[in-house]
């Protein structure tokens, strides 16, 4: 892939928030477009340029934000090494748990924590030094998986079922009983979080209340302020199964549709395997693919906004999804969208072809046992 200074990947749109090119790097294939250039990212490493840049990251993510700040200033190319902000969101959330508030970066969030009495904003106006002649595969495809614009052809394929006011026994037979993926409308009119459940009414009702986010706990208001500013891979999103026992409002003002009331795993009591998540995430956020556990099927309900599902029969594996024999380990690609950047358009052609959907707020889909799904 070849990218000018001032143009983007034929077919790809940037976000209009997107910042510059981290600290001008490239992708590799500008290198042969630019004859007589030397890569500096070989330059700066010395020794270590034989290493792979995944490999590099790895090393530094064994470093405490002092030293990669001491590393930084080595060489350019160790400057734009340890400005990886997924290093320094690793640092934020293994230090500070969920006590931390979200400061423009993962970088900034740690300086800011860390060092008050440094000044943030001189640290803000340093981050778009620019190193000439920095080509790195690895770096680039980070920086525009963060601030990419989801493309349209990968939102508009609409395949599922869609039903509406169906009886319980035409579910059965017809979708449960088959194992089919169904979307439905209409089931959750009745639900008082449909009306209620905003960003202000959440945040006031919840109070201090600590919610699961990724490997942290967090306050609903931080965590919202995380979400307006961040511009990552792989943005954190809330999912926490205990949202009902700590604010039992929550749990009383949605039903459980009336298709899905057969529950089995109720005979286990307190014992029974986390059943119920509240979700939250900005734009990009989600899961890759995976199947549920506990060979259970699945409802999911959206309240607000709209999510991108993608689904594929048990016997069928995603592409660049691969699991290890026994299902118990799943390696996929890093990102939701560098699986559609790198996989999505292969699955045009497949004669199982993916159920997809786009379900919005009011609807539910249903979920069949061993379907992977993203």
């Amino acid at each position: 892939m070849h990218l000018e200074d001032n143009e983007e990947e034929v077919g790809f749109n940037l976000k209009s928030s997107a910042p510059s090119r981290s600290h001008g790097v490239q992708p590799l294939g500008n290198l042969y477009f630019n004859p007589g250039a030397i890569n500096s990212r070989n330059i700066g490493l010395g020794t270590l340029q034989i290493l792979s840049d995944k490999l590099v990251l790895e090393i530094l993510g064994l470093l405490e934000g002092t030293q990669l700040g001491v590393l930084a200033t080595v060489s350019k190319s160790f400057y734009v090494f340890t400005s990886h902000e997924p290093l320094w969101r690793n640092l934020v959330l293994d230090n500070l748990k969920g006590r931390f508030f979200y400061n423009r970066s993962w970088k900034v969030t740690y300086i800011s924590t860390f060092h008050p009495s440094f000044d943030v904003s001189r640290s803000a106006r340093s981050s778009g030094l620019r190193v000439r002649d920095f080509y790195s595969d690895y770096l680039f495809q980070s920086w525009l998986c963060a601030n990419l614009e989801m493309k349209p052809e990968w939102l508009e394929r609409d395949n599922i079922i869609r039903k509406r006011g169906i009886s319980v026994d035409d579910f059965l037979t017809n979708f449960e009983e088959p194992n089919k993926p169904v979307l439905l409308e209409g089931c959750m009119d009745n639900w008082d979080a449909l009306g209620k459940w905003d960003r202000d009414y959440l945040v006031n009702i919840c109070g201090d209340a600590q919610f699961a986010v990724g490997p942290v706990k967090m306050r609903l208001d931080d965590y919202f302020s995380y979400a307006d500013q961040v511009k990552e891979e792989r943005p954190l999103y809330l999912f926490d199964p205990k949202f009902a026992e700590k604010i039992p409002t929550l749990g009383s003002e949605y039903d459980v549709p009336v298709y899905f009331r057969e529950d089995l795993f109720s005979v286990l009591g307190n014992r029974r395997p986390d059943y119920r998540w509240i979700i939250i995430g900005p734009a990009g956020s989600g899961s890759s693919f995976h199947i549920d556990p506990n060979s259970t099927s699945a409802w999911n309900a959206v309240i607000s906004g709209s999510k991108k599902w993608i689904l594929f029969p048990p016997d069928v594996v995603p592409p660049g999804v691969h699991p290890s024999p026994d299902g118990a380990e799943v390696a996929c690609p890093v990102s939701i969208t560098e699986w559609f950047m790198n996989f999505y358009d292969a699955t045009k052609d497949w004669k199982k072809r993916p159920i997809e959907c786009i379900c919005k707020a009011g609807e539910v889909i249903f979920v069949p046992n061993g379907w992977w799904h993203l």
